[in-house]
């Protein structure tokens, strides 16, 4: 947990021209968008059964209720401005394991389906248009929750990059999924990464894009088993905002999972996706000129 303060510590020391924004917590009526009414009462109330804890990975709390609910506000919050200034970004998010009616994976609830299910909703409200979305998941684990809860929806297309052999050990079909070995490195991953986005271009017409930039892939990541450096990393950010940037498809960035040996890794790893994110909102902005 204690990534989280030190990536934002890092963020406004090193990158003081963003713009940092306190998240609302998401309602009952947003988070109903994607979970069942009954399972936001158990996480509300605090009657969630041991067995769904130990799913969850941690115990029930207020705060965690509040932390939740917030980390699906910020994916929001991301969104709405990516939609209006090209590139935003969520300090937390990509909770990805957490389907319509359970949590799992310290994932409670998602917060990129309940986003891209308001977002899809506020355009259909003052556009008149169907938004298509697409997620695209380089966290190291699987998004299972997110491909079960748009398994049968046309309009989100799902694609995750993820460890052949890691949790979820039980895979749910993405619209399109790329399983790795362990110990994949840098070249073969961007290899595999360009080919996905070329399918996703030719299958999805994306209005906006979710991004799940997880730092897990790193070689210093205790759960990750893949090999990716920094610079390999900082090679797959540039190539999903690049993509998304060249097409003008604004894009939400959610930071999904890290669990570095030493800490100080995962927060690096971040911070790159964060630094790279920057130069894509500047080149949004100077195509506006």
């Amino acid at each position: 947990m204690g990534k989280y303060e030190l990536l934002r510590q890092r963020l406004a020391a090193e990158l003081p021209q963003l713009q940092l924004t306190l998240a609302e917590p998401a309602s009952d009526g947003e988070l109903a968008l994607v979970h069942t009414p009954g399972y936001i009462d158990a996480v509300v109330n605090g009657s969630l059964s041991p067995a769904a804890q130990r799913e969850i990975g941690f115990p029930w709390s207020d705060g965690m209720v509040e932390r939740a609910r917030r980390s699906v506000g910020a994916t929001i919050s991301a969104a709405r401005t990516a939609m209006k200034e090209g590139v935003a970004a969520n300090l937390a998010g990509g909770t990805h394991h957490a389907y319509s009616d359970k949590g799992s994976g310290f994932c409670v609830f998602n917060d990129v389906a309940v986003a891209a299910r308001l977002l899809q909703a506020e355009v259909a409200r003052e556009k008149r248009n169907a938004l298509q979305v697409a997620v695209i998941d380089l966290d190291v684990h699987q998004g299972n929750g997110t491909a079960d809860i748009f398994r049968h929806d046309p309009s989100v297309f799902t694609l995750s990059i993820h460890g052949e052999k890691n949790f979820p050990f039980r895979k749910e079909a993405s619209d399109l999924d790329i399983e790795l070995p362990d110990g994949c490195t840098d070249k073969v991953y961007l290899a595999q990464l360009q080919d996905a986005l070329a399918q996703l271009e030719a299958d999805c017409s994306p209005g906006l894009v979710f991004y799940l930039a997880g730092a897990d892939p790193h070689e210093g990541d205790r759960l990750g088993r893949l090999k990716l450096s920094f610079a390999g990393l900082m090679a797959r950010d540039r190539m999903v905002l690049d993509w998304a940037g060249k097409k003008r498809i604004p894009l939400a960035m959610a930071m999904a999972g890290g669990y570095g040996k030493d800490i100080a890794d995962t927060v690096q790893v971040q911070m790159n996706s964060f630094t790279e994110a920057h130069t894509a909102w500047q080149h949004w902005q100077n195509q506006r000129l």
